[in-house]
């Protein structure tokens, strides 16, 4: 064998009592409890900073990330030079890399075994290829909107998420590589990756504390900017290129590689990325720079020990054994269970099986020598043929994943006794990696905003303590508690039931409305001069943040999805597609600066502060600000509240808004872009009815009517009532 044991047809019985290291042993399927009950196993930490509505990140874990980027940057030589000094050895160490696996896949093959190693390679890349770029899910919020640099990293994520399509991101790309392996079981949401017990620890690391920065873009912007730098001068992920080898037709494996465009015409996104950073840098200084060069340190840090611990585990696994003693460890406690009367080697199973849970060698040497085995005959063994048939006692006890990794290990197995016992497997024990947060005393839950202005200013951002998230939520749903209120007589919504041919029909009725409405009010005077500036400074806390009902549909799991794709296109317009001329907060100051206002930045205190707003005008601000932080909870709310706002001023309201403009000598651009963008054929007013329709398609005939009745109150919500039955729905839904 390439590596030194025994040849390609023999088997090693696993010993992980030989040789072990300080490390604790494989957890893949261990039911071993973490000594330190502070501890949050990486899986958890993984799984949590999946949620897109997940609760602000705790101060105590935040320090448990200082700490790690701490680690990484002090273990890496090169954590103080400059990432563009840094890239060129990235790329280069990551083309060696891809030699030394394709060297262990070539082994493999000759050995009739590289079929595993594809699989376990998919599996150890899992984590991170299935949320390729999702670290950069929240850089854009609100309050940055306006910003060259917020823009040039939201287009970077847009192309990983491939706006404009569904399940188009480079994550459903990977799930497409894993469902035409058949490892996909717990594969997608990507959360559920941590239920896989075939996944070590050590491939949740760098995706976990990646993910859990993405929660903390306040804290971690530059860091962000660099580790997604380093991904994408590494490229494709390198274990992945001897499964390029031999499926070069599976998927398009352009799309996994984080440094290549998703369109032919696009540039490379590691230049852009390289841009973003340089960009980044020269606003934010020298600490600027070292928040990057942190980031990209520790990722390279990351991504080198992630990478040995991948090849250790593949050129073990080139032996039957390696995985037979995995499985065996995995499934022991459950076993053991059912198997306290039959014996092996004179010696009950349960007792086997129980010490198996953290050395099952001495089971395997065991079972190899009992009568359930033939050795090297797999179709001849009990263990796979009549107790595992239909009625077998053993039926249906292993799915075939398992069967096939008995059978090969049986098949290994040479027909010597003493062969079998002389042999030993090579050694890898994956780590255990925990994350442990400091005291939960230091835990601050902040205080509720004390007024609408503060509110707003706090929501401007995507970090928020738990009480500001509690107003958020008590906020909203008082706001629909109100909507609801005599929902049924109102002339602004949506149809009692939805029509069985989808909204398109009703849409354009509603355009033909607007049209009429518009013509009938030709006559009618316009707006005087003072009248048009006070409304447009009146509607500037609202319009500055255009699509912010939308924002959690920049998490990378809604954002590709088949309605979610509708709604993150339609927040990227309003943004400008990282064109600064067609961003809309910035069209609108431009407009705003024509009338002799210039107003402070969106996201400063002094913007919510200043004097010539009345508070009246951050109502909806907030609202848009409040609900687009819950796109699960209230989904069908917002697809609703969406359908509102675009359809809102298609065909009549933006019309007389240009005449108005036009009167007074005033841009018409910020009108002129919504009625074409937001039209009902093509526009986002199509994509939202689009999005609803889709939605109620995947209700249960028994849910569809509530989703419906939930859509209509997020629709009249844009325009909530405010008489006196109005006022009590909304104290009721505070009680």
């Amino acid at each position: 064998m390439a590596r030194g044991g025994p040849s390609a047809c023999e088997c090693q019985v696993f010993d992980v009592g030989r040789g072990r290291s300080a490390m604790r042993p494989s957890t893949r399927g261990s039911d071993q409890a973490v000594d330190d009950p502070t501890a949050l196993p990486i899986q958890t930490v993984f799984a949590r900073a999946c949620d897109p509505e997940s609760t602000p990140l705790p101060d105590t874990l935040r320090d448990a990330i200082v700490a790690e980027l701490d680690r990484g940057c002090a273990d890496d030589r090169g954590s103080r030079v400059p990432p563009a000094d840094l890239g060129p050895s990235v790329a280069a160490w990551a083309a060696t890399q891809r030699l030394r696996f394709e060297a262990l896949f070539a082994a493999a093959e000759r050995e009739g075994r590289a079929d595993v190693l594809v699989r376990r390679a998919v599996l150890a890349c899992a984590p991170l290829a299935s949320l390729s770029g999702a670290w950069l899910q929240w850089m854009s919020e609100p309050g940055n909107a306006e910003e060259a640099v917020t823009m040039r990293v939201l287009s970077l994520f847009a192309g990983d998420v491939g706006a404009g399509h569904p399940r188009a991101s480079r994550g459903s790309v990977y799930l497409s590589l894993m469902q035409h392996l058949r490892v996909a079981v717990h594969a997608h949401p990507a959360s559920q990756l941590a239920q896989d017990r075939r996944i070590a620890d050590q491939s949740f690391y760098l995706p976990a504390v990646a993910l859990t920065m993405s929660r903390r873009p306040d804290a971690y912007r530059g860091e962000i900017i660099g580790l997604d730098l380093c991904l994408r001068e590494v490229g494709l992920l390198p274990p992945l290129d001897g499964v390029q080898t031999r499926l070069p037709h599976a998927i398009g494996w352009d799309a996994l590689d984080p440094s290549r465009a998703r369109t032919p015409d696009g540039p490379p996104p590691v230049e852009d990325a390289r841009a973003v950073a340089a960009a980044f840098v020269e606003l934010a200084g020298a600490a600027g720079a070292t928040a990057v060069e942190r980031g990209f340190a520790w990722a390279f840090g990351a991504l080198r020990r992630w990478c040995d611990e991948v090849a250790e585990e593949l050129d073990a696994a080139r032996d039957p054994g390696f995985e037979m003693a995995e499985l065996v460890r995995s499934r022991a406690r459950e076993a053991s269970v059912y198997h306290d009367r039959f014996n092996v080697q004179g010696r009950p199973l349960q007792e086997w099986l129980s010490e198996a849970r953290t050395d099952p060698i001495p089971f395997l040497t065991a079972l190899a020598n009992s009568r359930l085995i033939r050795p090297g005959n797999s179709d001849a063994s009990r263990l796979t043929g009549t107790l595992v048939s239909e009625k077998g006692r053993m039926f249906r006890i292993f799915p075939d994943n398992e069967l096939d990794t008995i059978k090969r290990w049986i098949d290994a197995l040479p027909a010597d006794p003493a062969q079998r016992a002389g042999w030993r497997p090579p050694a890898h024990q994956p780590r255990r990696i925990t994350l442990r947060p400091a005291s939960e005393s230091s835990h601050d839950d902040g205080d509720a905003p004390a007024d609408i202005r503060q509110a707003y200013i706090r929501l401007l951002r995507r970090t928020i303590t738990p009480a500001t998230r509690r107003y958020a939520l008590r906020y909203v749903e008082k706001r629909l508690a109100r909507s609801r209120q005599g929902m049924e007589s109102s002339a602004q919504s949506l149809p009692d039931e939805h029509p069985v041919d989808g909204l398109r029909s009703w849409l354009l009725d509603q355009h033909d409305l607007h049209n009429r409405e518009f013509h009938n009010g030709l006559g009618d005077p316009l707006p005087d001069r003072a009248e048009l500036i006070d409304s447009s400074v009146q509607l500037a806390p609202l319009t500055l943040i255009d699509g912010a009902w939308l924002t959690g549909y920049t998490d990378y799991q809604l954002a590709s999805t088949e309605r979610g794709h509708f709604l993150f296109d339609t927040y990227w317009d309003e943004l400008g597609n990282s064109d600064l001329s067609l961003n809309h907060p910035l069209i609108y100051r431009a407009v705003l600066r024509e009338m002799g206002i210039d107003l402070p930045p969106t996201r400063s205190p002094e913007f919510a502060t200043w004097s010539g707003f009345r508070d009246q005008s951050f109502d909806t601000p907030v609202y848009w600000l409040a609900i687009g932080r819950f796109p699960r909870t209230f989904e069908p709310e917002i697809l609703g509240l969406n359908l509102a706002m675009e359809l809102s001023g298609v065909g009549g309201n933006y019309r007389r808004g240009r005449q108005t403009l036009q009167k007074h000598g005033f841009s018409t651009a910020f009108v002129d872009i919504h009625n074409t963008i937001d039209n009902v054929a093509t526009g986002h007013s199509a994509w939202a009815a689009d999005a609803i329709d889709g939605y109620l398609a995947e209700q249960a005939p028994t849910a569809s009517a509530d989703a419906w009745d939930r859509i209509r109150a997020g629709y009249r919500s844009l325009n909530a009532p405010s008489g006196l039955l109005a006022g009590n729905g909304a104290r009721q839904a505070e009680t």
